[in-house]
């Protein structure tokens, strides 16, 4: 664990802004395609598709923080708020450019689409879930509901997860393969949560 130990040590060093700045340099890549043309015959589509699916491995990414704690003493969670708000980010963006670019904001399409289409409806719970966790991932929120309740609150990222990988399995009309490997992935990061295996990963030998 000498290793782990080190790198704690330097990454205690490194602040958090550098992670909010690299995290934005996908959408401004994005951005640049779709002036470029360089996102397709179905530019919107596109851009939707791609925007959603950089919210998904943000939440994955936000799971693993933990689970790779305990397995190799690294611990990254002083980094774990930035990656979450900056997956919220990306699924308001990716609900955003579907309401103005796809849907354009015919609300009766709108409605309908949520109340017909599963992966549409579970996409919407998944972003509505989000809300409080972005409006709570701050110390001042930590300090009001207490930590234990905070941390409850913040539980729901198992969920959001879920429903996130369901929402892409559902979206995806061809094979799908991504969508599958998402949604192990998830189970997997999950299954490491269970109490019984916590306590086989803290009986390792360091």
């Amino acid at each position: 664990m000498a290793f782990a130990q080190t790198l704690n040590g330097r990454l205690r060093r490194v602040p958090t802004w550098p992670v909010y700045l690299g995290l934005t340099l996908p959408f401004l890549w994005l951005v640049g395609q779709l002036f470029t043309g360089g996102l397709g015959v179905d530019p919107t589509k596109a851009l939707e598709h791609e925007i959603g699916l950089w919210g998904l491995r943000l939440i994955v990414a936000g799971l693993c923080i933990t689970p790779i704690r305990r397995i190799t003493g690294v611990s990254l969670l002083k980094y774990r708020r930035a990656v979450g708000l900056m997956a919220f980010f990306y699924v308001v963006l990716h609900l955003l450019v579907w309401l103005l670019l796809d849907i354009q904001l015919r609300w009766d399409e709108i409605w309908a689409d949520i109340l017909k289409r599963p992966y549409i409806t579970l996409g919407m719970i998944g972003f509505t879930l989000m809300i409080p966790l972005a409006l709570t991932s701050n110390a001042l929120s930590i300090r009001t509901l207490g930590a234990a309740a905070w941390g409850r609150l913040h539980r729901l990222t198992y969920a959001i997860a879920v429903l996130g990988a369901v929402h892409y399995l559902l979206a995806v009309k061809a094979f799908p393969r991504d969508p599958l490997i998402y949604l192990t992935l998830i189970g997997v990061l999950l299954a490491l949560r269970l109490p019984w295996i916590r306590r086989r990963l803290a009986l390792r030998p360091a």
